[in-house]
């Protein structure tokens, strides 16, 4: 296992970006599959499509991103989590302030919330969850 605190790995780096893209493809089509096609509650098919795509991403982070299955993965499910929880809240927050109180569209909060979340989910994933 590398030692992340005094550096952040390029290829570290790449491979959660490529883990990201796969839990955004897995999220939108299990939540577009199950919400149109199956007919499914739209909260419900986004909730589903959300955790699928986590867990997915749990695995495929802790096993290739960071190379992390020395770790007690008990602990480092609940830790992911943890982050991933509060990434949700954090993008609400950005959001909604870039909306309410910036008078930002929209659409642009989001792209603003989805990179503020993605540096924090790396970071914290990087030095809390897989060390």
């Amino acid at each position: 296992m590398n030692d992340y605190t005094n550096y952040i790995d390029f290829d570290v780096f790449i491979r959660f970006c490529f883990v990201g893209i796969i839990g955004v493809i897995i999220n939108f089509s299990l939540t577009y599959i199950q919400k149109e096609i199956f007919k499914w509650n739209k909260y419900f098919s986004n909730t589903s499509g959300f955790c699928i795509a986590v867990s997915i991403n749990f695995i495929l982070n802790r096993n290739w991103t960071f190379k992390a299955i020395g770790g007690a993965m008990e602990i480092q499910m609940i830790k992911y989590l943890t982050v991933a929880i509060i990434g949700v809240l954090l993008n609400h927050l950005v959001v909604y302030f870039g909306v309410q109180k910036f008078r930002i569209n929209f659409y642009l909060s989001k792209v603003f919330a989805v990179g503020i979340v993605f540096i924090w989910n790396f970071l914290l994933h990087s030095f809390f969850t897989f060390v």
